[in-house]
């Protein structure tokens, strides 16, 4: 088929192929998004484990990784949302979509994520290639800088709280993350603690020390303060209270900070959200609403940027591009973005579909019962992923990551896990 100065190929068997793969994905990242404690990124290195074994091209299985990331980047909005509701006592110290919840704003706390996300996906792929373009002619210059970054980061963490108790617990929870990362980042390497006949022998074959420190750090702080409160209240309309103007505002930044995270290694989006809200006016930052719709922005776009990342300086900077590198899979960009627009489409009805009902059904559950059963799955996670160390890890990085609500600083001090040891 041809049209005039554009010519069309069509591969029918290929196009069947890949259509596959990205349901196979699309249904992969639906259970890591719905699953507290399983993150995509350990789903996308089963898959490169098995790989081999798989009877389909290597083409295929990536772009089922590539689907499952993007898909679990929408969903994972959801279970963050229903699991962990604390007390109205401590809304204060709340993650941000928490506190939507207690105000019964859950459902409008869904469907900005998904516009964020939505937004996030465009803005993306239109800077993507300038961008890309500008750091492959400025890395040499950035790598060299790196640990400066780092600590800017780390020193800007502390000082953006905002009260000197605040930034006490920051500081004590990047010290401490950062001590816990430096010791236990290596295990699996040849580093002094396999010496010490310390290593992620978990039962799956993508042993990840992640699991149970992301878990602990994350996830167990935030369904320990859930024991006892009175779960979810109920959720009122799904109206978008909030601006077209601010919505769209704080989801086009968070898309362009999203860039940090794809170029950057060791900075999550909850940093990258943080900062890109200093970028809005005073009136457009919303509070909890804007961080919900830029941290689901740049964790969208951060997918799309790891790509180009990879494509142009061979580096992987994600879990699930790590996955798309084993793979061994032709690196055909046109393929993969394809993949991941459909991904996304499909992530976005998704979250529509699924999370009212998700939060329906969690709000029927005892939520002590609840939290003591996620606690129960976290720990049984960390040692698969991780085995019998995981379940230490686990509990060091939980203690660690009770810090910064008690001293009422952000979560997000927790990253020190990943910025000292990459400062270091």
């Amino acid at each position: 088929m041809t049209v005039p100065g554009v010519r069309v190929l069509l591969a029918p068997e290929t196009t069947a192929l890949v259509l596959a793969a990205i349901g196979v994905g699309v249904a992969c990242g639906t259970l890591t998004g719905l699953t507290p404690g399983l993150h995509a990124n350990n789903v996308a290195l089963i898959l490169a484990g098995i790989a081999p074994a798989v009877p389909a091209p290597p083409l295929a299985v990536a772009v089922a990784v590539l689907a499952t990331g993007i898909v679990h980047t929408f969903l994972d909005i959801v279970p963050s949302l229903a699991l962990g509701v604390p007390d109205p006592a401590m809304a204060a110290t709340a993650l941000p979509g928490h506190r939507l919840v207690l105000q019964g704003r859950g459902r409008e706390a869904l469907r900005l994520s998904a516009i964020g996300s939505a937004t996030a996906l465009p803005v993306a792929l239109v800077v993507a290639v300038p961008l890309t373009a500008a750091m492959v002619l400025a890395w040499g210059t950035i790598a060299e800088v790196l640990p400066v970054i780092f600590g800017l980061i780390i020193a800007s963490l502390i000082w953006l709280e905002t009260t000197r108790r605040a930034r006490i617990g920051a500081a004590l929870t990047i010290a401490a993350s950062g001590a816990l990362g430096v010791a236990v980042l290596d295990v699996g390497a040849a580093g002094d603690l396999v010496a010490l006949g310390l290593t992620a022998d978990g039962l799956l074959p993508a042993g990840s020390m992640f699991a149970p420190l992301f878990a602990g750090l994350f996830g167990a702080p935030v369904l320990i303060d859930a024991i006892g409160s009175a779960g979810i209240p109920p959720q009122a309309d799904a109206v978008v209270a909030q601006s077209r103007r601010a919505v769209g505002r704080a989801a086009g930044v968070g898309a362009l900070a999203g860039a940090v995270v794809g170029y950057i290694p060791g900075v999550s989006s909850a940093i990258a959200a943080t900062f890109a809200l200093l970028a809005l006016d005073t009136s457009d930052r919303g509070g909890e609403r804007a961080f919900v719709v830029a941290a689901s922005a740049v964790n969208t776009s951060n997918a799309i940027f790891a790509i180009f990342a990879l494509y142009a300086l061979s580096d992987a900077r994600t879990g699930i591009l790590v996955a798309v590198k084993r793979i061994g899979a032709p690196q055909s960009i046109p393929i993969w973005l394809a993949a991941v627009a459909i991904a996304a489409v499909a992530g976005a009805l998704l979250v529509l579909v699924v999370g009212d009902r998700y939060l329906a059904a969690v709000g029927r559950i005892d939520p002590t019962w609840l939290s003591v059963g996620v606690l129960g799955l976290l720990v049984v996670l960390s040692v698969v992923f991780a085995g019998p160390i995981g379940i230490a890890v686990f509990a060091a990085s939980t203690l660690i990551g009770l810090v910064p609500v008690r001293f009422g600083a952000r979560r997000a001090s927790c990253m020190g896990v990943l910025l000292v040891p990459f400062a270091l």
